[in-house]
């Protein structure tokens, strides 16, 4: 059974006044801890219960330090806000009042009126870059922009899931108070701000904590990132919550990505999680919380959790659109209609169902709203994991990535792009760090390896082409020409999404509280109708043709009124479907059927 609760703030130094702070370390197999002031003492820390140490300090904010373990091992603070150069660097005492905010009443959107902006911080440039981009998404309709981990990681290019300090921003990407400025910004343009949390590991160079305390992790529970963390202890437990409250509280984001919650092996602590953000986040104020989670837990998303990221939707779409079958494409490309239509229909594809491996997943999603889930075309992962990042526009028809985007940006499901997807940014998302000495040899050819088993890549001089993780070239690569909007062939595409992010504010946001799934069929080979229930009784219908071929379908109701068809100049309402082509019509109060 577990202890109740620390307080929000047990981890990491608090400001007692301007100019005193109060340290903390948790530091269970340490014989002794001091801690070091640059520039100052080097005072010892007292030892209270449970393996933890304290000391008072007359130092303010800005004061850079350490702690010395053992008088031998000089190591940042784990709960450190905020870093002095990088991971192995003093931390520095930051001011969380500091920032004054501009837009302090803010009480975030409501999770219907989601429509999500993946990106990176580092290729944008930085807090302020950001900043200079915010408008123009308001403009094109997306309402909450998602920031990959932010986490303070080793370098200074990364995906950021190498994070080892959870509570301090990246130092290259500016300042907490500049976080703060971005986050103030993008409120005041009616924008949310979602973070990427990392609560299932730590990266493998920077993380201090198996020296002083090993107990944080349990040998007996295997991730692939090694050691399994302990949610058992309370003081392990504590501080990934206070880490959620933290950029909740005191930076204001609006929501977290939890990611691959798969991996956190105690479903209790993610119960408690949103528990606890439940009750310590203001009334009144909308705080989301979303989860990938590999094994389809339809449970979480009924009381606990917001959403769920449908890899599934995603990947049966993929595969319909590219034809790919290799890796875990396998397991969508084999009788790929009806997995479409049960994703359509549903939600989740598994749901109980075996895998290729033989394996089963997912528990039943029908009765979940289609808001429980976030669909997409692209993100970080299905980009960057590629061996060579390509884009979907770079791998599929361009008629049926239309349909495709009909159906990620017109469903009842909260859509997500990924950056530079809305104007058919071609440049590719490759995966990046920038490690060095052995760490960098061993993920350079574990990056290479990972592609042994895909056929193009059984040639061991082929893999040799995977772009290097940590060349500065491969991160450069990566980055968004955002100079090449207005070239007419991306104009194209930003118009495209301009429009149907207009016609979702327009037709369907207003309706979609109390949504419902009202099922799917195959109408034919990667063809399916899909239909859902608005809140207001109004009825969506989408007609969906990623075939060759066209098809022939029963007419709509007279009544129903097309927003919209991917196939220039087709004004539906006929007994065909044209290949590669979506059609989403709108039946006003037409009830369940």
């Amino acid at each position: 059974m577990q202890n109740r609760p620390a307080r929000n703030g047990q981890h990491g130094p608090v400001l007692l006044d301007k100019s005193r702070t109060r340290f903390r370390l948790w530091a269970p197999d340490a014989q002794s801890v001091s801690l070091v002031v640059v520039g100052g003492d080097t005072l010892p820390m007292q030892e209270g219960a449970d393996g933890w140490y304290s000391v008072e300090a007359d130092v303010g904010a800005g004061t850079q330090y350490s702690f010395l373990i053992d008088n031998e091992l000089q190591v940042p603070d784990p709960a450190s806000r905020a870093q002095s150069v990088d991971v192995h660097d003093p931390s520095v005492v930051v001011d969380p009042a500091a920032y004054t905010w501009r837009n302090a009443e803010w009480p975030g959107r409501p999770w219907h009126e989601t429509v999500l902006y993946e990106l990176h911080v580092g290729s944008y440039g930085g807090y302020a870059q950001i900043e200079q981009r915010l408008q123009a998404l308001a403009d094109l309709g997306v309402t909450a922009i998602e920031l990959m981990p932010l986490a303070e990681f080793p370098g200074d290019r990364n995906w950021g899931y190498d994070g080892v300090l959870l509570y301090a921003p990246e130092a290259s990407y500016g300042t907490p108070d500049q976080l703060k400025h971005l986050i103030d910004t993008a409120h005041g343009l009616g924008l949310m701000v979602f973070i990427d949390v990392v609560y299932n590991h730590f990266g493998p160079d920077g993380n201090y904590l198996h020296r002083y305390a090993k107990h944080f992790f349990r040998h007996d529970q295997q991730t692939p990132w090694g050691d399994g963390i302990d949610f058992r202890r309370r003081e392990v437990r504590d501080f990934f919550i206070d880490n959620a409250l933290m950029w909740l509280m005191d930076y204001r984001f609006d929501g977290l990505r939890l990611d691959a919650v798969h991996a956190i092996p105690d479903p209790t602590f993610l119960s408690e999680l949103a528990e606890r953000v439940r009750a310590e986040v203001e009334p009144g104020r909308h705080a989301h919380l979303v989860l990938e989670n590999e094994h389809n837990l339809a449970s979480l998303l009924s009381d606990d959790f917001t959403a769920q990221w449908n890899d599934d939707g995603h990947n049966v779409l993929h595969t319909l659109l590219t034809d790919e079958s290799q890796g875990y494409y396998g397991d969508y490309h084999k009788d790929s209609t009806n997995k479409l239509v049960r994703f359509l229909g549903e939600g989740f594809i598994y749901q109980g169902h075996e895998n290729r491996r033989g394996e089963s997943r997912g528990e039943p999603s029908g009765h979940l709203p289609p808001t429980s889930f976030v669909l997409f075309l692209q993100n970080h992962d299905q980009t960057g994991n590629r061996a060579f990042g390509d884009r979907l526009i770079n791998l599929a028809p361009a008629d049926a990535l239309k349909a495709a985007t009909t159906v990620l940006l017109l469903s009842p499901m909260v859509p997500l792009l990924f950056m530079g997807e809305e104007w058919g940014a071609r440049e590719p998302f490759l995966f990046f760090t920038s490690h060095h000495g052995e760490l960098a040899d061993a993920v350079r050819e574990g990056r290479r390896g990972e592609f042994a088993e895909f056929a193009e890549f059984a040639d061991e001089h082929t893999r040799e082409r995977i772009p290097d993780p940590n060349a500065v070239e491969t991160y450069e690569a990566s980055k968004p020409d955002f100079s090449k909007r207005d070239e007419p062939e991306h104009a194209e595409w930003l118009g495209l999404y301009r429009r149907l992010l207009q016609l979702r504010h327009a037709e369907i946001v207003p309706r979609l509280e109390g949504s419902r799934f009202l099922g799917a069929e195959a109408l034919d080979e990667a063809a399916a109708l899909a239909r859902w229930q608005l809140g207001d009784r109004s009825e969506l219908r989408l007609e969906l043709n990623l075939s060759g071929n066209d098809l022939a379908v029963m007419p709509p109701a007279s009544t129903a009124r097309l927003l919209h068809s991917s196939r220039d100049g087709d004004s539906g309402g006929t007994d065909t479907l044209p290949a590669r082509t979506a059609r989403m019509y709108l039946l006003e109060s037409a009830g369940v059927s």
